[in-house]
């Protein structure tokens, strides 16, 4: 049982890691700053399902959670700075998971301040309050996206991830190596993890399923880009809920192998360690709309569009390292993991919802 600190709690992935500490017994403190990106309401939708009611917030103060004793809450960002040391005083966390951060790869195209302020100017607050506080372990999100131009496949934390295609991926491999930094100067143990496009119920409304589905029950055409020749590796929330606990409870050492003269970029002789988080199993975007269609009995009114830029046209993940520390085996299907999602859709925004009439017996 441990003190854990969760940012970002309110965001897709920590909403369930969120509840899968509180499952085990861990004692949670989570902090978000409940930003407009998407639907907010969807934040505080998931936030209700752990105890957590609006009409109790306070901007910068804890919430108790009126379900579980074990859990608190409050809406702060990161870059409060004072407050979020404050938060660190009174609470003896020993291990944080940093999962806030302004996501989107095509968002950072138009709103590149976004990602300066919250994904750097942020998590470094973060690492300044782990290393003041002596945090055990610190995990914090990273992304497939850094490995840019990169086409060897797949792709391995082992290889230079050093040409990002967007401000996204850019301020993602500049946490790693700011989180590399503290962990060499003050000894704090760091991991990241590269998240492989996660999905499942709850997701966030910008993610493909989400965005597949939604257009597929409203009758509308599905935008799909590089004329339908993307390729990723689709992990689903619960697999990625298992890696991060798993590495939560393993905190990184010095690699007593690392050699200087050929350096791993995933390893360090300072308690460092990179590790890439996905399936390990990339799934064609005509055969992920497939399972949609199939889940919800409509036929996908297909857009094929030019590829965007930001975007990568695969994504690969190698995940030996992760099996290596942990026994890490995804183990839901992409079958099994569209399924559960579009039951949650179809559940959360009202079965028959912008479904036109002749269809909607085929989607119930």
């Amino acid at each position: 049982m441990s003190k854990i600190l969760v940012t970002g709690a309110a965001g897709f992935i920590g909403f369930h890691l969120v509840q899968a500490l509180l499952a085990r017994g861990d004692e949670v403190v989570g902090i978000d700053n409940l930003n407009d990106y998407y639907d907010v309401s969807l934040k505080h939708a998931r936030l209700e399902q752990c105890g957590i009611y609006q009409k109790d917030l306070v901007p910068a103060v804890l919430t108790a959670s009126v379900t579980n004793p074990a859990y608190q809450f409050a809406q702060l960002d990161l870059n409060n700075r004072h407050v979020l040391q404050q938060l660190f005083v009174d609470e003896g966390f020993e291990r944080v998971c940093n999962l806030a951060a302004q996501a989107g790869v095509r968002y950072s195209l138009s709103n590149p301040s976004a990602y300066i302020e919250a994904n750097i100017s942020g998590f470094l607050n973060v690492l300044e309050c782990c290393r003041h506080f002596k945090i055990k372990h610190l995990v914090y999100a990273s992304s497939s996206s850094v490995y840019g131009l990169n086409k060897k496949m797949p792709f391995s934390v082992r290889d230079a991830a050093v040409h990002p295609i967007s401000l996204y991926a850019a301020s993602k491999k500049c946490n790693e190596l700011m989180a590399h930094t503290y962990s060499h100067l003050f000894g704090i143990p760091t991991t990241g993890l590269r998240f492989f496009t996660v999905y499942g119920p709850w997701g966030r409304p910008d993610m493909a399923l989400f965005l597949f589905t939604k257009a597929i029950l409203e009758n509308k055409r599905v935008d799909v880009y590089n004329h339908g020749n993307m390729r990723r590796d689709f992990t689903y929330i619960d697999d990625i809920v298992s890696g991060i606990l798993q590495v939560l409870d393993t905190p990184a050492c010095p690699d007593q192998t690392w050699d200087p003269q050929h350096p791993d970029p995933s390893t360090s002789s300072a308690p460092f360690r990179v590790h890439n988080l996905g399936r390990g199993l990339p799934v064609r975007l005509s055969d992920f709309i497939s399972e949609i269609e199939r889940n919800t009995g409509i036929k996908a009114k297909v857009n094929l569009l030019p590829i965007q830029d930001g975007d990568v046209e695969e994504t690969f993940a190698d995940i030996d390292s992760m099996a290596s520390l942990a026994g890490y085996v995804p183990a839901v299907s992409i079958a099994e993991g569209v399924g559960k999602f579009v039951t949650w859709y179809l559940e959360f925004y009202g079965r028959g919802l912008a479904i036109p009439a002749a269809e909607k017996a085929a989607a119930v």
